[in-house]
């Protein structure tokens, strides 16, 4: 990437639509213990860090309770609406986790679409989009859902994402083998997938889509080589007609890094152009795929080809809709991938800030409610806070991740749904599937130089973060940064907290990245804090 001021303030600008990141009961609706507005007696510490440049025009925004007893430690304008960048997860993520419950598994099948003459198929292959948000592309050995700090997904946007090491194509080589394993060698006729299961709106950006493969990403990875000698490249998953074309050449040990991609209209032609430092380590990015259902087609008669089964239709082109029946009574079900359960899909989406997988959530929650319109997943959220005691309108959401422009939370509804696991079974797995500070997910990198680092392992927690161009004064606009979650207040107790603050500036992207850190070092105080109250 380009180290020009300028450029890190683009790339911050991006991540806007990135990083848009036995205890006491849930409270009733309308009768949560009241909160001072403001005027809270905070450490000279934290006051500190409050007061810094940067911070002279922002708003900032605080609750933090007794898990315990219910008593409110401190209290900042709990019921002022702030941007809440990617904490709106908190909200998103749970509303789907109760609809679904977290053991539910998606079971993607498909169906043998006609007759079968001895090993061959005379018909279709259909497989049914389940909204399985990765497709076995990241189940690890154990069952478990891999991810790394900062997610591939982020790539074009943050220094540093990284792949995990599972073949996104796990899934779909599955199916193609227990196609084989039901008898079929040949299909003499077509592939089709089944979109059916709900239909997305402009709001929800990402999009979510029926079946997923590879997050609807190309992952580009380049590798620096000798200076004046072309890069390396390698990218996956490698299915026709994607191409990938790269001109990069790799440059002196301490030159700038700076990669571009660019793609043809339907998103099938991709290069990557720049340079590379030789010292460099891998460098990822990705290209969007257009045309996901498509993909995926192409993608399953790819792997039913490596599994020695023969389709007869043209493996690229469109997803041939009309393939698909009305019904699927009388039809063969010849093959299913079974997902891990939706708990461990939570687990990712808030450990990494996992976009779609907010945004999935609205239309999974749709899905549970018979509809096959995403938009109608918000009804069922809003039923189930009203059910769990939280009032809604503390809350304003158009999206899943927290990126949308109407997008507002309080710092009580968001310490309130915090709250309503603890009184749960579910209550140890939504605590662990919070980034810790100082140890994983989004939070890995709070300690960085920072050796003694308060409440390291002992907070978690999700982020978010709003911030632009601020064009005016040639420096980054920080709409939000905000950090709800856990605090461990000793002995077995843990407090709920919301910290928020919007309105903020910051020079340039390591001012921004700062600020990120001064949140997390805001919540490690308030942790020893309340360790230390209870002895």
């Amino acid at each position: 990437m380009s180290s020009t001021p300028r450029s890190r303030r683009v790339r911050a600008a991006a991540l806007l639509t990135s990083l848009a990141t036995v205890l006491v009961p849930a409270l009733t609706l309308g009768t949560a213990a009241p909160a001072a507005a403001h005027g809270d007696e905070l450490s000279a510490e934290i006051r500190a860090i409050m007061a810094k440049p940067g911070y002279e025009h922002a708003q900032w925004g605080l609750l933090e309770r007794d898990g315990t007893t219910g008593e409110i430690i401190h209290s900042q304008f709990p019921d002022q609406f702030f941007l809440p960048g990617s904490t709106a997860k908190l909200l998103s993520v749970s509303g789907a986790w109760h609809a679904l419950g977290g053991d539910h598994e998606f079971t993607t099948p498909v169906q043998a679409v006609g007759q079968q003459n001895g090993s061959a198929l005379d018909g279709n292959l259909v497989l049914i989009g389940q909204g399985d948000l990765t497709m076995g592309g990241r189940t690890a050995p154990d069952g478990s859902v891999s991810y790394t700090p900062i997610d591939h997904t982020y790539a074009n946007d943050v220094p540093g994402a990284t792949l995990t090491p599972e073949d996104p194509l796990a899934g779909l080589d599955l199916i193609a083998r227990q196609v084989r394993d039901a008898g079929l060698t040949r299909i003499d006729g077509d592939v089709a997938v089944d979109t059916r299961l709900f239909s997305s709106f402009p709001g929800l950006d990402p999009t979510p889509t029926p079946l997923i493969v590879n997050d609807n990403v190309i992952d580009l990875l380049t590798t620096p080589t000798a200076p004046g000698q072309r890069a390396q490249l390698t990218w996956r998953p490698q299915v026709a007609p994607y191409q990938v074309e790269s001109t990069v050449r790799t440059v002196a040990a301490g030159s700038p890094t700076d990669l571009t991609v660019s793609a043809s209209p339907d998103g099938t032609r991709i290069t990557v152009s720049g340079t590379i430092a030789a010292d460099a380590p891998p460098t990822l990015r990705i290209s969007p795929v257009q045309d996901p259902a498509a993909f995926g087609r192409t993608a399953l008669i790819e792997a039913l080809g490596r599994a020695g089964v023969t389709v007869t239709a043209a493996p690229t082109g469109p997803n041939p809709t009309d393939k698909v029946p009305d019904s699927y009574d009388g039809t063969r079900r010849v093959a299913a991938y079974v997902s891990p359960v939706y708990a461990k899909y939570a687990k990712l989406i808030l450990k990494v800030s996992h976009n779609l997988g907010a945004n999935l959530a609205i239309c999974l929650m749709a899905v549970t409610a018979g509809s096959h319109q995403c938009e109608d997943g918000f009804p069922v959220l809003n039923e189930f806070l009203r059910g769990a005691g939280i009032d809604p309108t503390q809350a304003q959401l158009l999206d899943g991740r927290g990126g949308n422009p109407v997008d507002r939370v309080t710092p009580r509804i968001e310490t309130d749904i915090v709250n309503y696991w603890q009184n749960t079974p579910e209550a140890a797995r939504f605590r662990d599937a919070l980034p810790i500070l100082g140890v994983d997910g989004s939070l890995a990198g709070a300690c960085a130089g920072c050796p003694t680092c308060p409440g390291k392992g002992k907070v978690w927690a999700k982020p978010g973060s709003v911030v632009g161009e601020d064009g005016l004064n040639q420096r980054l606009a920080v709409g939000a940064q905000t950090l709800g979650g856990y605090l461990d207040a000793g002995h077995g107790r843990l407090n709920t907290f919301y910290l928020a603050v919007n309105g903020a500036s910051a020079p340039d992207i390591e001012g921004f990245l700062d600020e990120i850190n001064d949140l997390s070092r805001i919540a490690g105080l308030l942790q020893q804090e309340a360790e230390a109250r209870n002895g």
